[in-house]
């Protein structure tokens, strides 16, 4: 049972974070936060598989964080949207890996638009992705897991999921996170005699999708940051302290792998901010 005491529970703390021997899936694994989450799975000593859709790069990034750590780290397509495509990801993942312990559905969109101007096809184009594609891959990596009676699911969801933030406009991305989140308790309950379910959701992180943005924009989210700075997704990838769920990025905390790893064997149904103190005021 995922949550019976470990028999690692008296370990060393540092060893208790690593991975080795573990497999671990990412969705949207080839840019921004995926990236790095892929980067510290293998540095903590397991072997990664990622999903991509439309980044041609997506092997050579494997290759080369595969390199780097000396891990095996491997390139699927797979859409997220398309619920047999991603199932038949995951099946093949854990076939070719011979085991799969982690998944990580972080595949995720964001659109600023005003919710006057929606229609159907923007409208589902968001939530196919950030829910749907978060269920389609929660439901392909549970049946594995309660098949061998272990698994952990992280699910990236984001501030937006406990707040509204401005001044842009995006009630589909702020509702398709908030309904993620309370998917991944949801499951945390259901699965609870075979797998872990998590959630992280972080703030304004520094990748493209924050850097396109206007610099007048940038600047406004800055000033609503008592870190007074955005967080490099490298900040992401590691450890937390343990005894802190609303963690602070002025201090690099940081979480994927103490998620995945040993040392989080009783956290099940959290959604851990990371966010830089933004959403405290």
């Amino acid at each position: 049972m995922p949550l019976a005491k470990p028999a690692t529970v008296s370990s060393p703390v540092l060893e208790q974070f690593s991975l080795r021997g573990k497999t671990v899936l990412v969705t949207g694994g080839a840019g921004g936060i995926g990236q790095e989450i892929v980067r510290g799975m293998a540095e903590a000593g397991a072997d990664v598989a990622l999903t991509y859709l439309t980044n041609a790069h997506a092997p050579e990034l494997a290759e080369k964080i595969a390199q780097e750590t000396g891990r095996r780290v491997q390139a699927f397509k797979a859409d997220v949207r398309d619920r047999s495509d991603v199932a038949g990801a995951i099946d093949r993942v854990a076939n070719d890996f011979g085991r799969l312990d982690v998944v990580v559905a972080n595949a995720g969109v964001c659109a600023q638009v005003s919710s006057l101007d929606y229609t159907e096809e923007s409208w589902q184009w968001n939530n196919s992705v950030n829910y749907d594609g978060v269920m389609w891959t929660a439901q392909a990596a549970g049946k594995i897991f309660k098949g061998q009676g272990y698994g952990n699911l992280i699910i990236t969801a984001s501030v937006s999921s406990v707040l509204v933030n401005t001044p842009q406009h995006q009630a589909v991305y702020n509702a398709s996170k908030a309904a993620a989140a309370h998917l991944g308790k949801s499951l945390a309950v259901e699965w609870v005699d075979f797998a872990r379910v998590n959630s992280v959701s972080p703030g304004y992180i520094g990748t493209n999708m924050l850097w396109s943005q206007p610099e007048t924009v940038r600047n406004q989210w800055i000033s609503q940051i008592p870190a007074r700075r955005v967080a490099d997704p490298a900040e992401l990838k590691g450890v937390c302290p343990p005894n802190s769920f609303h963690l602070d990025l002025a201090d690099k905390t940081q979480l994927y792998v103490f998620l995945a790893s040993d040392a989080s064997t009783y956290v099940t149904g959290a959604n851990v901010i990371i966010d830089g103190g933004f959403s405290i005021p």
